[in-house]
């Protein structure tokens, strides 16, 4: 499924169905794509609409942040600045965060080096070649349940279908 955006508001408006689509046994997503596509905004979205109450900040130095929600834990990972060797000390981690019952994201996984478990919902986000301020959103992979509901989700908002167009 493709959906471009042409605002922050309109990544909010994204992000708010996705958080809605979002039950309690968790989901596993890893985004990767052009840096500065809105990746980290995008989370950040959808963590302010399931009622995160700490301040969403992007993981770039500390690798993790952890939040509290109402429905299970939430794991913010950033892979960008690890090398191998980093890396290697928190496969460990991105394996124990993709059981159910928790919500993890996992910003630059394309670092990950096969390190990701299969049961991942995949996000790329990158910028329009023709429009540096429309960004693609294209999700794929595990959760079909998941991107079906977000699919009917997007399809029934009108704005989406006419005004912004999505596949």
């Amino acid at each position: 499924m493709e959906i471009k955006t042409k605002s922050l508001e309109d990544t909010k408006r994204l992000a708010q169905h996705f958080a809605k689509c979002i039950d309690n046994s968790g989901l596993f997503v890893t985004l990767t794509g052009d840096i500065g596509a809105g990746k980290t905004q995008f989370i950040r979205y959808v963590l302010e609409q399931l009622d995160v109450k700490e301040k969403i900040t992007s993981p770039s130095f500390v690798i993790l942040n952890e939040y509290n929600c109402s429905k299970f834990p939430v794991y913010h990972f950033d892979l960008y600045r690890l090398e191998q060797n980093g890396l290697k000390s928190i496969v460990s981690e991105l394996r124990e965060y993709s059981r159910e019952g928790v919500l993890t994201f996992i910003e630059w996984a394309e670092f990950a080096h096969d390190e990701i478990p299969d049961n991942a919902l995949k996000i790329n986000v990158e910028y329009d070649d023709n429009n540096v301020d429309i960004r693609i959103f294209k999700f794929s992979g595990a959760y079909l349940n998941f991107l079906n509901d977000f699919k009917k989700r997007i399809d029934n908002d009108k704005y989406f279908s006419n005004v912004l167009g999505s596949k």
